[in-house]
């Protein structure tokens, strides 16, 4: 929001460094951000870190392709599609699979639903547990792929190598001797739940931006 943004550009940036990591793209957070809310970040850290930059400059990322190979790939992705192919949903639109530098997001409704479908959807998904569900037909079909699955957002979830969570973007995070993480699916199963109990990090819950804001306030005694 832009009040929050106000405040980590008069407050905070001044005195400390502000790291944004997220699982989507570098695009789709920007696009996310508002395109210009990323100027007060030292670092962004895209794809859970797989693509990292500080200063707006790339300083590392990592390829899932190369990690698992074409051919274990495919048949991963065959086997996402048909099990996909058998649901009905309140709607179904396009971009079922989306393959990223670091991470596959498998998304049933499909990425290009409107804002409406995808809050139908996440009502849909509350009740009846398609996400949870489908990762558990992936873990079944796939009991030796090293991955993990993060259900994050409203609509997907995310697949990605065992240690390719949030906790990837500390390896760049090593002078900082205290850092603070916000984030608001910190429980078991959220794509901020492993970052939020490495011991390297505080971690604070939050239930939005209006929360982010409050909580960094009372951290800083700032009123």
């Amino acid at each position: 929001t832009k009040d929050l943004f106000e405040f980590l550009k008069e407050k905070v940036r001044p005195q400390f460094d502000i790291a944004l990591v997220g699982g989507s793209d570098y695009s789709k957070i920007t696009e996310q951000m508002g395109g210009t809310g990323l100027n007060e970040f030292t670092y962004v850290f895209s794809e859970n870190g797989l693509v990292a930059r500080k200063n707006d400059e790339i300083v590392g990322t990592e390829n899932i392709q190369n990690f698992i190979g074409e051919e274990q790939l495919q048949e991963f992705i065959n086997f996402a599609l048909r099990y996909m192919s058998t649901l009905t949903l309140p709607v179904k639109r396009g971009t079922f699979v989306e393959f990223r530098t670091g991470l596959i997001n498998i998304c049933p409704v499909g990425r290009s639903c409107s804002q409406k479908e995808r809050e139908q959807f996440a009502e849909y998904d509350q009740v009846h547990c398609v996400r949870e569900k489908f990762i558990q037909a992936i873990t079944k079909q796939f009991p030796n792929l090293p991955f993990k699955y993060s259900i994050g957002g409203q609509i997907s979830f995310d697949v990605f190598p065992k240690g390719w969570d949030k906790t990837y973007c500390l390896k760049y995070l090593d002078d900082y001797t205290t850092i603070h993480f916000f984030g608001d699916k910190t429980q078991p199963g959220g794509n901020d739940y492993e970052i939020s109990q490495s011991a390297r990090v505080i971690s604070h819950t939050v239930s939005g931006p209006e929360d982010t804001l409050e909580q960094l306030k009372k951290l800083l005694s700032v009123k």
